[in-house]
Protein backbone atom coordinates (compact mmCIF):
# COMPACT_ATOMS: atom_id res chain seq x y z
CA UNK A 1 0.00 0.00 0.00
CA UNK A 2 1.64 3.21 -1.14
CA UNK A 3 2.02 6.11 1.28
CA UNK A 4 1.01 4.30 4.48
CA UNK A 5 3.44 2.13 6.41
CA UNK A 6 2.21 1.32 9.90
CA UNK A 7 3.51 -1.49 12.05
CA UNK A 8 1.36 -0.84 15.10
CA UNK A 9 -2.07 0.62 15.77
CA UNK A 10 -2.14 4.17 17.10
CA UNK A 11 -5.25 3.33 19.14
CA UNK A 12 -4.24 0.13 20.96
CA UNK A 13 -0.71 -0.75 19.84
CA UNK A 14 -1.86 -3.96 18.09
CA UNK A 15 -0.35 -5.32 14.89
CA UNK A 16 -1.52 -3.66 11.67
CA UNK A 17 -1.75 -5.64 8.44
CA UNK A 18 -2.79 -4.77 4.89
CA UNK A 19 -6.14 -6.34 3.96
CA UNK A 20 -8.96 -5.96 1.49
CA UNK A 21 -12.02 -4.74 3.38
CA UNK A 22 -15.69 -4.23 2.54
CA UNK A 23 -17.93 -1.40 3.62
CA UNK A 24 -21.66 -0.87 3.29
CA UNK A 25 -23.42 2.50 3.22
CA UNK A 26 -27.12 3.38 3.30
CA UNK A 27 -28.88 6.52 2.21
CA UNK A 28 -32.64 7.00 1.77
CA UNK A 29 -33.33 3.27 1.74
CA UNK A 30 -30.65 2.45 -0.84
CA UNK A 31 -27.66 0.38 0.25
CA UNK A 32 -24.30 0.58 -1.45
CA UNK A 33 -21.66 -2.08 -0.77
CA UNK A 34 -18.05 -1.60 -1.84
CA UNK A 35 -15.58 -4.45 -1.51
CA UNK A 36 -11.91 -4.95 -2.24
CA UNK A 37 -10.83 -1.72 -0.56
CA UNK A 38 -7.14 -1.96 0.41
CA UNK A 39 -6.51 -0.70 3.90
CA UNK A 40 -4.38 -1.42 6.92
CA UNK A 41 -6.40 -2.98 9.74
CA UNK A 42 -5.45 -3.60 13.37
CA UNK A 43 -5.72 -7.28 14.28
CA UNK A 44 -6.61 -6.37 17.88
CA UNK A 45 -9.21 -3.58 17.78
CA UNK A 46 -10.14 -3.43 14.07
CA UNK A 47 -9.07 0.20 13.59
CA UNK A 48 -8.82 0.83 9.83
CA UNK A 49 -6.27 3.08 8.14
CA UNK A 50 -6.40 4.23 4.52
CA UNK A 51 -3.53 5.55 2.41
CA UNK A 52 -3.51 9.34 2.03
CA UNK A 53 -6.49 10.28 -0.14
CA UNK A 54 -7.99 6.79 0.15
CA UNK A 55 -10.93 7.75 2.34
CA UNK A 56 -11.78 10.67 0.05
CA UNK A 57 -11.64 8.39 -3.02
CA UNK A 58 -14.00 5.96 -1.27
CA UNK A 59 -16.46 8.77 -0.45
CA UNK A 60 -16.42 9.93 -4.07
CA UNK A 61 -17.02 6.38 -5.35
CA UNK A 62 -19.92 5.85 -2.94
CA UNK A 63 -21.47 9.19 -3.85
CA UNK A 64 -21.21 8.16 -7.52
CA UNK A 65 -23.04 4.91 -6.79
CA UNK A 66 -25.79 6.76 -4.94
CA UNK A 67 -26.09 9.16 -7.90
CA UNK A 68 -26.39 6.15 -10.23
CA UNK A 69 -29.16 4.70 -8.07
CA UNK A 70 -30.96 8.06 -8.10
CA UNK A 71 -30.66 8.44 -11.89
CA UNK A 72 -32.05 4.92 -12.36
CA UNK A 73 -34.85 5.77 -9.93
CA UNK A 74 -33.77 2.94 -7.67
CA UNK A 75 -35.39 3.93 -4.40
CA UNK A 76 -34.75 0.73 -2.51
CA UNK A 77 -32.34 -2.12 -2.92
CA UNK A 78 -28.64 -2.63 -3.06
CA UNK A 79 -25.83 -1.65 -5.43
CA UNK A 80 -22.52 -3.44 -5.16
CA UNK A 81 -19.12 -2.41 -6.49
CA UNK A 82 -15.70 -3.99 -6.28
CA UNK A 83 -12.64 -1.77 -6.46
Amino acid sequence: MRGLKLSSCSSCGGTVRTRAVSQEFEREGVRVAVSGIRAQVCSECGETYFAPGGAQALVEAVNGLFALARSNQQHKGKLTATV
